[in-house]
């Protein structure tokens, strides 16, 4: 047990900025549910340390140099509450899924994002076993030229979407999301592979 709750916390992060499949096992717990993993590929949902690598897959295919800087941490008990930034550069698609379909494709930007969220975990056994956030998702909509609308990224993710681009990009992203979850096998104590 000789994590404490803020490196649980902190490792959480450190896992979906690197996929490190061996540090997920260590922080994640298997019983792992993310509220918020409803917009991301349907490996997302999958409890424990694989849902936590397909997420991080999903974000890193969308944001290089992808990174969650950490400006306040708080714990009591089973709770801890993390204030951030997510960080990166928008060198890919960022897709968002609707019930495991594509609901939105934005090409990339290129741009730089930084955005504010707090996120609430809850511990069991050491390990992060819920997640729940609060993100500045307008903001970052913003960042990425989506709102309020400009002209040129609105037809760009217009033209993504009529010419397959969206679809074939949502695609991929899910298949390498599900590949992320898969190698968390590897990883979980007491399971051979087979």
């Amino acid at each position: 047990m000789g994590m404490s709750p803020e490196d649980a916390a902190r490792g959480l992060f450190t896992v979906l900025a690197t996929g490190d499949a061996a540090l997920a096992a260590a922080v994640v717990h298997p019983d792992f549910t993310n509220r918020q993993a409803a917009v991301s590929p349907a490996a997302c949902s999958i409890p424990g340390p694989a849902g936590v690598l397909a997420s991080g897959a999903w974000l890193r295919a969308a944001f290089a140099d992808l990174s969650f800087p950490v400006t306040d941490l708080a714990h009591d008990g089973d709770q801890v509450w993390i204030r951030m930034h997510m960080r990166g550069r928008h060198t890919g698609p960022f897709v968002r899924y609707r019930d495991g379909e594509l609901d939105q494709a934005i090409p990339p930007t290129g741009v730089g994002i930084d955005t504010e969220q707090v996120h609430i975990l809850r511990l069991r056994d050491g390990k992060v076993v819920r997640h729940e956030a609060v993100r500045d998702d307008l903001g970052l909509f913003g960042q990425l030229g989506v709102l309020p609308p400009d002209p040129a990224t609105a037809r760009r993710v217009q033209d993504w979407h009529t010419s397959g681009e969206a679809a074939r990009a949502a695609a991929r992203i899910a298949e390498e999301a599900a590949r992320a979850a898969a190698s968390a096998h590897a990883h979980t104590p007491g399971r051979e592979d087979r």
